[in-house]
């Protein structure tokens, strides 16, 4: 079964568009982990993942 491509609203974006193999690239979005209530990372210099749909 195939699924429909959903187009992206503003400010989103679409995994089917991300490459295939994965890439990482830098991100200076500001960041930040939550955990238990208590913050266990805050960065603008992180890494994210983009890999493609199935």
């Amino acid at each position: 079964m195939r699924q429909q491509r959903i187009k992206p609203g503003p400010n989103q974006e679409s995994v089917w568009d991300y490459p295939r193999p994965p890439r990482v690239e830098a991100s200076a979005r500001h960041i930040q982990v939550v955990f238990g209530g208590v913050m266990i990372a805050d960065t603008r210099n992180s890494r994210r993942v983009l890999e493609t749909s199935h």
